[in-house]
């Protein structure tokens, strides 16, 4: 995806980390336009969703000690990864070469610098870059001065590359490996005379010049620097450093072999676990042979962190409820609002509900330019003051994992420490003819202000959260409860939710397609996720054969089924079936007139279409639907209580599903075919699990003010579980004493 400049938000921001504790402290790192100043506020986000036909957006201000004026800035992002650092003493007696092994992943007009052996700011030394193809050399000196070399690379095709500086003579050789294809120049450049001169410095995939600039697109190798041998001239040469690239797992600096103190820092987290030209195929795991793993990818778009300063520092007042909130900024020119969590102070009781915020999903979705904003959307989000920022048409703060770079490869990182407008209030992302067309973060908003509607009081976790804490995080309540689409999740999270459940905890999942794809994380870079699309799985790109593992935790990646714990064995359900962004309606089942869920369905007629209302497609049942399958793991305690039908003909079975088209792998199923299904039941340990198996659930919650039957459904489930009693002795069992609302009890007027 090229990255073009366009004009930047008025006022824009991020804030790091995503959650705090009372008492603990977020900094926000804002960037305003020409320098204005800000005034800011916090406020509890309710209701996201900008739909005048829905609650509309629904906010209140929460006092956390703010000032009423701060200084702000215009602050830069720079996209590109690169490698760089100090380089040993040269002799300016002796000639230097510069050996590595590349290959082009991407061809441009624009230059695109493979190394540049430089001073600390870029203003003095050479560039070897390559453009349309072709290899020249750049006197940074002199940067519009650029010396035809006559050499070429082919695209996608490795390379090695020998360049030797002798005062103003330059050779260069070319090695396509593969091919016997050897190619030689050797010139005097009137110009180059000099330009080693003061250079301490060497930036591989980019020119350095305080950030990266003409950055590469592509795989180096083996880079290595020589001179020619004073004692013995005869024998060969010194080399001087060395990075061999063998350390997949280190994602922030590449040793030097000759000299480690003179390492080198890898910006913007590049690609590491890739194939290297020695592959072989036999070894899909770059920890067994890291010597056929000892390659870097490059990409111009990479971005790891923003890297701007911290413009307001706010530590969370004691006593402030967990929640989600937003610290809504204004510079006259234009707001934003930057969500944050609250989380549960560490000595407070807790409430008996949490909704774990599904942030993971958030971050591999951040910032995804889906090539629809033009037209229809783009007039909607004007008619209703919706969020009007798009990654289509802001390309400034880097894309998510549905993206691709320029080379065609698929983004593999994601970070939190940039601006994601994805992740905004009145966020829409689809032209909803039925509904408001939102997901991820606004969409999530639909649930927690029905709770807040309802009056169950409820704490927040996010995904980070519960990746650090573990099931500790999860043991003091009742029930823990998901947003429409908690896709993405590490080994630590999945295995929280299990040991939660096994403890006797309850769990309800109210989404679709959520605990599909494995992540790789860092504990040492906690705002980055790793994706590896590996094998099946529906998925907009694939990762390559021998690069299925995580750079980030040397974990396989890939889908959860393919890892050996499927969503059903999670959560009772697992992903099905997809189509457009559109819903239908449920059915109950035979077994749901059983006796003992009768409460299931109190004040929910028998022969009701469940959910044929909504503000996500227009129905509870859509876009991405789940099922309940024996074999891949759903419990014996749960019963399909409900199942879909109606579906368009958009929907189509999931790959992983098949074995040939037509055959679902594991055969057919009680309310198979193109149906979510809905399953209830309570675990002989007192644990419990309900979930809707679809994206679109939530979106229903609020029709006819809240009075429907998909509220009172998840209404009468919730007062089940709050209402049963956990497992007696149970060591995870909540301190909390909250009572219940009352039937149809409301917080506040809606």
């Amino acid at each position: 995806m090229s990255i073009q400049d366009h004009k930047p938000p008025g006022v824009i921001g991020y804030v790091t980390p995503l959650s705090a504790r009372p008492g603990e402290r977020l900094d926000f790192k804002i960037s305003s336009l020409g320098d204005r100043a800000i005034t800011a506020n916090v406020m509890r986000l309710d209701c996201c969703d900008p739909n005048p036909l829905g609650p509309g957006l629904k906010s209140e201000q929460v006092e956390f000690g703010l000032s009423a004026v701060y200084p702000a800035r215009e602050q830069k992002t720079y996209l590109g990864s690169c490698a760089f650092g100090e380089l040993p003493t040269i002799p300016v007696t002796q000639d230097l070469t510069v050996e590595l092994t590349v290959r082009p992943g991407f061809v441009s007009a624009t230059d695109q610098t493979i190394f540049s052996l430089q001073d600390n700011a870029g203003t003095t030394g050479v560039a070897l870059i390559i453009r349309n193809g072709r290899l020249f050399l750049k006197n940074l000196r002199s940067p519009a001065q650029l010396e035809d070399l006559d050499l070429s690379l082919k695209l996608k095709a490795w390379c090695k590359l020998e360049v030797s500086f002798s005062d103003g003579d330059v050779s260069m050789r070319t090695s396509h490996i593969g091919t016997s294809k050897i190619e030689e120049t050797s010139r005097s450049f009137t110009g180059m005379r000099g330009a080693l001169v003061g250079v301490d410095h060497i930036c591989l995939a980019a020119l350095w010049n305080g950030h990266p600039k003409d950055c590469y697109n592509g795989t180096i190798e083996a880079p290595r620097l020589s001179v020619a041998s004073q004692e013995a001239p005869e024998s060969g040469r010194t080399i001087i450093a060395q990075w061999p690239f063998t350390d997949s797992g280190n994602s922030e600096w590449v040793s030097d072999d000759i000299d480690p103190s003179l390492g080198l820092q890898l910006i913007n987290l590049p690609m590491r676990a890739v194939r290297s030209s020695s592959w072989t195929g036999q070894h899909m795991d770059w920890k067994v042979a890291p010597e056929e793993y000892a390659a870097i990818t490059f990409h111009s778009d990479d971005l790891s962190d923003c890297a701007w300063e911290t413009t307001i520092a706010l530590t969370v007042p004691d006593g402030m409820p967990s929640g989600v909130y937003g610290l809504v900024i204004d510079n006259e020119i234009a707001t934003d609002t930057i969500p944050f969590y609250v989380l549960p102070g560490a000595n407070s009781q807790r409430q008996k509900i949490v909704f774990l915020a599904p942030t993971l999903t958030y971050m591999a979705y951040a910032n995804h330019a889906r090539g629809n904003f033009a037209g229809p959307l783009e007039a909607r989000v004007k008619d209703w003051g919706a969020y009007p920022h798009n990654p289509e048409v802001v390309g400034s703060f880097g894309y998510s994992t549905y993206n691709r770079h320029p080379d065609g490869t698929g983004v593999t990182i994601s970070s939190r420490l940039r601006p994601i407008m994805t992740m905004r209030p009145g966020y829409l992302v689809y032209f909803d003819e039925r509904g408001s067309g939102m997901r991820g973060f606004p969409a999530d908003s639909h649930l927690t202000d029905w709770l807040t509607t309802k009056g169950f009081a409820f704490d927040v976790l996010t995904d980070e959260d519960l990746d650090r804490d573990g099931v500790d995080a999860l043991s003091p309540y009742d029930v823990v409860l998901t947003g429409s689409h908690p896709e993405y999740h590490t080994r630590r999270t999945i295995d929280a939710i299990l040991a939660y459940r096994q403890a006797g905890g309850r769990l309800m999942y109210l989404g679709g397609n959520g605990f599909y794809w494995k992540i790789g994380r860092d504990q040492t870079l906690p705002h980055i996720l790793e994706l590896r699309r590996a094998e099946g799985g529906m998925r907009v790109w694939a990762s390559k054969p021998g690069e299925y593992y995580n750079q980030l935790d040397g974990e396989y990646g890939g889908l959860w089924r393919r890892n050996g714990i499927p969503p059903q064995a999670v959560a009772g359900v697992g992903f099905t079936a997809e189509g457009n962004f559109e819903g239908t309606y449920y059915l109950r089942t035979n077994e749901s007139f059983a006796e003992e869920l009768a409460f299931l369905f109190e004040g929910i007629s028998a022969d009701e279409r469940l959910g044929d209302f909504g503000l996500s497609g227009g129905g509870a049942a859509g876009f991405e639907i789940d099922q309940a399958c024996t074999e891949l793991g759903t419990p014996e305690f749960v019963t399909v209580v409900a199942a879909s039908e109606g579906h368009g003909s958009s929907f189509e079975t999931t790959y992983e599903e098949l074995l040939t088209p037509g055959v679902i792998d594991g055969g057919p199923r009680p309310y198979g075919g193109m149906r979510s299904n809905i399953v209830y039941g309570l675990d002989e340990n007192g644990g419990g699990l309900f979930s809707v198996g679809s994206i679109t659930f939530c979106g229903s919650l609020s029709h006819n003010g809240y009075d429907n039957n998909i509220s009172r459904l998840l209404e009468n489930c919730l007062r089940k579980f709050l209402s049963t009693p956990r497992r007696a002795g149970d060591p995870h069992a909540p301190s909390s004493t909250d009572t219940i609302p009352p039937i149809g009890s409301h917080s506040h007027d809606t």
